[in-house]
Order: C-alpha cells, then structure tokens, then sequence
C-alpha cells in the first residue's frame, strides 16, 4: 500500500466514524467510537494540510517550468516555493508523529500517588509541595482531582497521598512524572543554613477503564472498620473505613477519607482497578523487554529522574538532561509543561528513530 493510499484510508474512516456518530451509534459505541475519533483528528488535519501544500506546490512548479511564463511571475514563483516546501516539510514530520504509537491510556486520566522517601520530615514537606504543584497544573489544564487518599507528615506536608486526576489527555501528560524526585534545600528548622537533600516518590497510572477494572469479586477480600485518626484513635463511631484485598496479587487498597462506607469502596475499587492494570502493563513490558535494547516509556520508578535545587533555582531533569532555571514558575505549575514538553519531544524522537531504524 502506498503512502497516499494509507492517507486515503484514514481519511475514510474518519468519515465513516464521523457518518455513524451522526446516525446514532448504539450507547456502548458511541464511547468507543468518539475516542477513535479524537485520536484520528490530529493526523486527519495533518494529511490536508499536507495536501493542500502539495497542491500548492506542484502549481507554483507548473509556473516554474512553463517556458512561456513571465520572468516576474517565475521569480515570484520560485521564491514562494521555498516556503510551501519547508511547510509541507512541517505538514509531513506532524503526520509522522500523530501515527507514532500511543501508551494505553494516554487520552484518559490518572491515578497520582505521592510519597515521602528519604529526608523524614523534609521529604514529607516535599511531597506536599510537589501535590500543590500537580493541583495547579491540573487546574491550569482544566483538569478534575480529586484527594483519593492522603496520610499528613508530623511537620506537616504528606507522608502519602493519592489524587485521582480527570480529563483528556491526563496520563499523556503526567505519565513522565513516575520517578524519584529528589529536592535540594535549607530546610526551616536548619539553623545553620546547611543545605539538605531528600526525596519523594511520584507513580502516575492510567486509570482503568471499565473493561480493566472488572475485577472477579471472589478474588476479594474485604474488611471494614472504624476510620482511625492521628495517633490511632478512632474518627467516628460506624464501620466506614475499608480494606481490600487483591487475593491473586496480594495488592491491598485502604480507603477512609470518606464517611460513606459505599463511598470509600468506590474509590478504594477504582484505586485498586488502577494498580491492577498497572501490574499488568509493568509484567508486559517486562516481557518486551527482553527483545529490545531499550525500554521506551516503562514507568520504570527505580531511578532518580528529576532534581529541584531551591538555593540555585535550578531543576534538573536527568533523563534528558534538561536545566533549567526557572524553579519558581514550575513549582507553581505554570512552568511544568516546559518540562514536560521536553520529554515528550525526546521519547517522539526516540520512536522516530526506532522506527527509521527498522
């Protein structure tokens, strides 16, 4: 199949899924089918774009080479066609990356855990710091979150939290954050101005769809019990708080920051479903490992990726090597998708060349 006959392809079936939306597509379809829909969208804009430069070009070629065209004409001609070939050069390299292979799951959202690692009480603050900023860069994407589950430090911050993030695109975006985030600063207790390092932990999973998260309820075991407070006290007088245990897995799920018992096991499911899937997609991975060099885009969390360095200013990503020294903004949020823009932009070029090479 030629390349123009691939085009021709897609193009029809964005047509087709666009003809069956209209008409009324049963209720389980429509889901299955808009999603298919935004996917092709980037790639369909690209190929007309694409094609209307080259239709542009071959008119100004047609000048060009016609011998009885006027001298002015042809220069003009010639010199517009630099441009109308370096577009279809851009037109041609966005096909390219809207049909590189997606991650499972990177349209919908994620489940984002935090937590405290090395540094006692700093690494706790840190954890709280890196929460905030996640929550603002949601909320500047206009992203949903929701606090699934959440233990506070001694000296405040997070010893770990889980936050549920909603919308398009979440786990595109947050699925590079998985990694030990490791923090350079003077902690507040530091009397004699020493700088101190300590980490924390960041996991983004994908959130399971309803086809993954069905999970066989014998596999399960559930207990209830009271809410426990600061301290092990008890928070209320009635069984909200639940356990679940994944027997095949072994994973277990604690849920009571509700004071609905049906509440907590919703959220304690959807946590689970997550993890679950996540196993999953870790063993596969594992298993493709095995026949290539590298592991493009495992979530692979057993290494330091990112550096923040508060006295200088600095973050440092280590995976890409990235500097930079605009701290403030991105812990804030508003400087994150510099970051994030970056790794994308590498592990695109990364794919590109793999599939140069083959």
């Amino acid at each position: 199949m030629s390349v123009q006959d691939n085009f021709d392809r897609i193009l029809r079936r964005y047509d087709e899924i666009g003809s069956a939306l209209n008409e009324g597509a049963s209720g389980s379809a429509i889901q299955a089918l808009s999603r298919e829909l935004s996917e092709l969208e980037p790639t369909v804009a690209a190929i007309r774009d694409w094609r209307g430069k080259a239709k542009e070009r071959d008119g100004l070629m047609a000048i060009i080479a016609d011998s009885g065209a006027d001298s002015d004409l042809k220069a003009m001609a010639v010199e517009e066609l630099k441009g109308v070939e370096d577009d279809l050069a851009k037109s041609e390299h966005a096909i390219r990356l809207s049909l590189l292979p997606k991650d499972e799951g990177d349209e919908g959202g994620a489940i984002l855990e935090i937590r405290a690692g090395t540094g006692g009480d700093e690494a706790a603050l840190f954890a709280g710091d890196l929460l905030r900023m996640y929550l603002k860069f949601a909320a500047s994407h206009g992203w949903k979150t929701e606090i699934l589950s959440s233990s506070e430090g001694t000296a405040g911050g997070f010893k770990e939290v889980i936050v549920e993030v909603l919308g398009r695109g979440v786990y595109a975006r947050l699925k590079f954050e998985s990694g030990v985030h490791r923090v350079q600063r003077v902690p507040q207790t530091e009397t004699q101005g020493r700088i101190h390092t300590s980490a924390a932990t960041v996991a983004v999973l994908p959130e399971a769809t309803e086809v993954d998260a069905a999970v066989n309820e014998t596999d399960l075991r559930v207990e209830t019990m009271r809410a426990q407070g600061a301290g092990g006290q008890h928070v209320n007088k009635t069984e909200s708080a639940i356990r679940i245990t994944h027997l095949p897995t072994g994973l277990v799920v604690m849920m009571q920051e509700e004071r609905s018992q049906h509440r907590n096991r919703q959220k304690a499911m959807a946590l689970l479903g997550a993890r679950i899937h996540d196993l999953e997609t870790q063993r596969l991975n594992a298993e493709r490992a095995k026949d290539r060099k590298e592991q493009i885009g495992s979530g692979d969390r057993s290494q330091r990726v990112r550096t923040y360095n508060f006295p200088q200013g600095r973050l440092t990503d280590h995976r890409i090597n990235l500097t930079l020294y605009s701290l403030d903004q991105i812990i804030e949020g508003v400087g994150l998708d510099q970051v994030i823009d970056a790794l994308t932009a590498d592990r695109q070029a990364r794919l590109l060349a793999g599939q140069d090479a083959h």
